[in-house]
């Protein structure tokens, strides 16, 4: 036995999980019990050792997985298996043993400012329900840098526009509040009557909803910011998080105070919000190497 069930009940009802991150979780122990059961001949966790984990990263670094996705599929399984040494599935950490692969620094992929006014001056968004869900997700999401797993739980009741500020639930279902621009209030206030006017009678408490009236699936946000930003930029990266990099490194570059954004990003700790630092670095990097008369290491006459 694996006891998967046992496990992601506890990730939903104890460790209050994201339905995204379970998702995400569910697959990579899925992988990791059949590499246990067809290539190990394993029919118990019980039996799982450090060297059955290790083969499983050499088959996955053999199949062109990076070390950023073995090193995110590793930290699944330390989470599984510590949850089965507390209940005393088994009796030894298979994961004590194990060395994650090193990764190199992966600086976040971020839109230039010039390309995201273009997105909102240039783009033409329908006036319907549809044109107006994309144009305020679009907007949302680079205003204020929530996730789309944020975006597709915020419900009516969140949004207090009379305090200019949105209740937030982010991992791990902990709370913030993030501000509101005077100009996002009228596209709220603007993009609810056209909601209503939609979908009239609904009881739905989720702010968007997709053409069946239904809660939208972070998949959903996803397709949406992809097609859009596909039209500004050729970057690999077009996801939900491309904006949120962006509002977090455009703040930086304009001088915001980086236990601000922090706050504001729903980081835990200021290690995670750091990264958005380099860009601003080499931007007052450039500017200290045309100002200074030191900067490009000119001698002094």
């Amino acid at each position: 036995m694996f006891y998967e069930e046992s496990f992601f009940g506890y990730l939903s009802l104890e460790r209050r999980f994201s339905p995204h991150t379970l998702t995400a979780y569910r697959s990579d122990l899925q992988n990791f019990i059949a590499h246990c059961t067809e290539q190990q001949c394993l029919t118990s966790v019980a039996g799982v050792r450090h060297f059955h984990v290790r083969a499983w990263v050499v088959a996955q670094m053999q199949d062109g997985q990076s070390a950023r996705s073995i090193n995110r599929r590793l930290s699944c399984l330390k989470s599984y298996f510590r949850f089965l040494k507390k209940r005393g599935r088994i009796e030894k950490d298979p994961m004590q043993k194990v060395v994650a692969p090193k990764t190199g620094k992966r600086l976040p992929v971020f839109i230039q400012e010039n390309q995201i006014a273009a997105l909102f001056t240039h783009i033409p968004f329908s006036d319907d329900y549809k044109g107006q869900l994309h144009r305020l997700l679009l907007e949302l999401l680079y205003a204020t840098g929530i996730r789309r797993s944020e975006a597709a739980q915020l419900k009516m009741a969140d949004i207090d526009l009379e305090r200019s500020v949105l209740r937030i639930t982010g991992k791990g279902n902990k709370e913030r509040l993030v501000p509101v621009a005077g100009y996002l209030s009228d596209l709220i206030v603007t993009f609810l009557r056209i909601r209503r006017d939609a979908f009239p009678g609904s009881a739905e408490p989720w702010l968007f909803l997709n053409r069946k009236g239904e809660q939208i699936s972070p998949e959903n946000i996803y397709y949406i910011v992809r097609k859009h930003l596909s039209a500004i930029t050729t970057a690999e990266q077009r996801s939900p998080h491309v904006l949120r990099h962006s509002f977090a490194t455009h703040l930086s570059n304009h001088g915001a105070d980086l236990n601000a954004i922090k706050e504001l990003l729903g980081h835990r700790n200021l290690a995670a919000t750091q990264v958005y630092m380099h860009n601003s670095i080499e931007r007052l990097l450039k500017v200290y190497e045309q100002a200074h008369p030191k900067g490009k290491g000119e001698d002094e006459e």
